[in-house]
């Protein structure tokens, strides 16, 4: 271990483990490192942001021995743009730091008694599986450090190149400039020649990208979904009105790109880019897509929730409504139940489906989406499961033989846990997008439930993101 300019910096320092978040680990005289961007085996030199006395983080300041693990990456802005940051390693490799990471977390977090967990659900697919990307279009690129060091090594100008019209992704850390994408893996195409197609287009118009810094110009995001139905769905977001921009725009999307079934533009006038609280209108098409998970088919509109991947969606759904246990006999409590995917998945073998959402719009749509399968066995409910989950309610419409929670990555909320004990519903189905936040409620659950089965599933390939999904009894 050595100072330079008082920064701390470890080397020829083994990466002993994965340990969660992306994140690997290396122990240092009986200290825990976190280190970025590595992966078990490599040797590398390691400088410090943060250090405590018994652990530290850091990242690579040089790699002097890549692991044998390692693989070559398929994308070349593979560490620029942030995502897919586990292209390094073969696709084994990652399942098996996946599953590790789940046990890991329900053992050292959750404290309470597990079962054997099953072996990862991998994915079919690991290129192209996305049914949803957003995209943005920046007036300020974004050029990684070593190739800025190298412009300024040869004299040549960095801010004519970072003020250029560019679509892709922020990148990492960055909330200004945007990485230039030439080639997502992450969704099949159209969505490159898309993006790529209207930034061209853009450009030979003189359309104004948006200077996110600056809040000024005209042109912002896009958001592509892809149905396996072969539907898709285009939403330009833009920051203002602007008709002649907006009808050479459309025509073009319209001519060039046939393929795309609705067409839809949103006015975002805000400091932030999120349109959850803004209205999209439609061009052309239906306003939505439909998509299938089996024979059950799902609207999808462009504020919709609905599971990223597709086939593992169906999958991981497959997976929850075997851990239900159902007979057809059984009134299940659907919480978090967003659009109502997962109860009417479900609905084929249960008496009665009761979902529950606080967003109203995400109601509407479960409504929607009964309707569209002939569901008749389903309510769908707008409000907190505490204000809606009283004796009166149970008494209309009967108490649960089964609770399917599916919360965000926040975890349940501590009075959610409490009204569960309360219920003492005799079977919980967990579905997580976040086990570190699931085996923190398993120890609260754990008063009254034992965790009888655990099946982690992997819905983003080359990400450190992993599901799991988790069967609760009541304890006698």
């Amino acid at each position: 271990m050595r100072k330079r300019r008082q920064k701390v910096i470890l080397e020829d320092i083994l990466i002993e483990n994965y340990a969660a978040e992306g994140k690997s680990i290396a122990r240092i005289d009986g200290k825990v490192v976190f280190v970025e961007n590595v992966v078990p085996g490599d040797i590398v030199d390691v400088q410090l942001y943060k250090s405590k006395k018994d652990w530290a983080e850091g990242f690579p300041l040089r790699i002097k021995k890549l692991s044998d693990n390692r693989v070559t990456p398929f994308c070349e802005h593979f560490g620029v743009c942030g995502g897919c940051q586990w292209q390094m390693l073969p696709y084994e490799k990652q399942l098996e730091y996946k599953q590790q990471q789940v046990f890991d977390v329900l053992k050292r977090i959750g404290k309470v008694e597990l079962p054997e967990t099953q072996n990862i659900v991998g994915a079919t697919e690991t290129k192209f599986y996305r049914n949803k990307l957003e995209y943005s279009f920046s007036a300020k690129k974004f050029i990684p450090e070593n190739e800025f060091r190298q412009m300024l090594h040869e004299g040549k100008d960095t801010e004519s190149v970072t003020n250029t019209n560019v679509a892709g992704f922020y990148a990492k850390g960055v909330f200004d400039k945007v990485v230039d994408i030439h080639k997502c893996w992450l969704q099949a195409e159209p969505t490159n020649a898309l993006r790529n197609g209207i930034a061209a287009f853009a450009r030979e118009h003189n359309f104004s990208f948006y200077d996110f810094k600056q809040h000024a110009g005209w042109l912002r995001n896009m958001m592509v979904r892809i149905a396996t139905t072969g539907e898709i769905m285009l939403n330009i977001v833009l920051a203002y009105e602007h008709e002649t921009n907006m009808q050479l725009l459309f025509d073009f999307i319209q001519q060039q790109f046939p393929q795309v079934t609705t067409l839809l533009y949103t006015i975002n006038g805000k400091r932030n880019d999120s349109i959850y609280d803004l209205t999209p209108q439609v061009v052309y098409g239906k306003g939505y897509i439909v998509e299938k998970l089996e024979d059950y088919q799902f609207k999808i509109s462009p504020k919709s929730f609905f599971q990223t991947n597709t086939k593992q969606g169906e999958k991981l759904y497959t997976i929850a409504r075997n851990f239900a246990e159902l007979s057809g006999k059984e009134v299940v409590y659907d919480l978090y139940c967003g659009t109502g995917s997962i109860g009417i998945f479900v609905s084929g073998l249960a008496k009665k489906i009761i979902g529950v959402e606080v967003i109203s719009e995400a109601i509407n749509d479960a409504k929607e989406n009964a309707a569209l399968n002939n569901i008749a066995n389903t309510s769908f409910y707008t409000g907190d499961v505490i204000d809606i989950c009283t004796d009166d309610f149970f008494e209309k419409e009967g108490k649960p033989d089964v609770i399917i929670v599916d919360p965000p990555r926040a975890g349940l909320h501590n009075k959610l846990s409490e009204k569960l004990l309360q219920i003492e519903a005799p079977l919980i189905v967990y579905v997580s997008c976040n086990p570190a936040t699931q085996a923190r409620d398993l120890q609260m659950l754990g008063e009254k439930y034992a965790v009888e089965k655990i099946q982690p599933v992997d819905m983003f390939p080359h990400t450190h993101h992993i599901e799991n999904v988790i069967q609760l009894k009541l304890k006698n």
